[in-house]
């Protein structure tokens, strides 16, 4: 009996194990600088989001949190960089809803549902059609004339082939029977500067960094994809109040680790990010750049996550988008 009562208690032992090591992994967790892997240049909206969470988080959490943009193949490169890199909390991944997209288009090495873990959703904002003043239209109906007139006419994007920009735009083409031609940028400010300056006249982008040129009079927003129109927005119409009733896609932004990343340091991240999201500094410039802060559980988000996993899959095969 005696003997029993050993096993059972050095049997509880190892099952209380696994929990005891974790709640020591993220008591003393971070310990030194943590790399938040933007799989997107500098001055996009992911950029610019993760590095107003990274500084709260530097302040909050007593360590360096640095941003380190590894760009490339939409999002691809960073994106498996941070999937292949340890589970031992000093890698975070923010990254916008490409990480859903991709894998139906590109030869990822990742599995975005297997290999990451969420932590939470950060925010949602519209993407816009964008046009500069010079082409001469106001709105969509104006756009889809000009566009039967002049075949192929093209439009940027700062997130490349297969990104949910480069979606809504052909979306937006078979809905309304035109033929439109993409033009992928490396980042958003890269379309955005040669959208401003004219050289491109018409672009499907995040809303974020638009807004300032938009403000200013240099450029012209025709409809967004939100189900309603962004506070921000209130005078741009979305794509469903033109008739387009089946076109809402919000772009959103989240964070992710490594798969196998411990659970109480997850917690820890997702605790500290929602503070973030809550302080009105931060919270202020988010809603001034039209992304709506979100927050929530890990589980939340990582609901969402396959739920665009499947949409995009699924608008793919629609929109008969392939590798080029």
């Amino acid at each position: 009996m005696h003997a029993l009562r050993t096993l059972a208690a050095a049997m509880a032992l190892l099952a209380c194990a696994p929990f005891a090591a974790d709640a020591q992994t993220a008591e003393g967790w971070p310990s030194r600088p943590v790399r938040v892997i933007v799989p997107f240049p500098a001055a996009g909206s992911t950029d610019i989001a993760a590095r107003l969470v990274s500084e709260h988080l530097s302040r909050s959490l007593k360590q360096q949190f640095f941003v380190d943009n590894r760009t490339g193949a939409n999002g691809v490169i960073g994106m498996d960089a941070a999937a292949k890199s340890p589970a031992d909390g000093y890698t975070v991944l923010i990254t916008a809803d490409a990480v859903a997209s991709n894998p139906h288009v590109y030869p990822v090495e990742h599995d975005p549902l297997k290999d990451l873990a969420p932590v939470i959703q950060l925010s949602r904002q519209p993407l816009v059609l964008a046009a500069h003043p010079s082409l001469g239209v106001n709105t969509l109906p104006e756009l889809i004339v000009l566009a039967k007139q002049q075949p192929a006419l093209r439009y940027a994007t700062g997130s490349g082939y297969g990104s949910s920009q480069h979606m809504v735009g052909q979306w937006f083409a078979k809905l309304a029977g035109l033929d439109m031609e993409q033009v992928g940028y490396r980042g958003g400010g890269q379309a955005i500067n040669d959208l401003v300056a004219g050289q491109v006249k018409l672009g499907c982008l995040g809303s974020t960094p638009l807004i300032p040129h938009y403000q200013a009079g240099k450029l012209r927003l025709l409809g967004q994809t939100s189900a309603a129109r962004s506070p921000i927005l209130p005078n741009v119409p979305t794509f469903r109040e033109a008739g387009f009733e089946e076109l809402v896609l919000d772009q959103w932004l989240g964070a992710l680790v490594p798969a196998g990343t411990a659970a109480g340091i997850i917690e820890r991240l997702n605790s500290g990010i929602e503070k973030a999201l809550a302080d009105p500094a931060i919270r202020g410039k988010l809603l001034e750049a039209a992304q709506d802060p979100v927050g929530g559980t890990a589980e939340a988000f990582g609901q969402r996550l396959r739920e665009d996993f499947e949409k995009y899959g699924r608008l793919v095969k629609e929109l008969d988008i392939k590798v080029k």
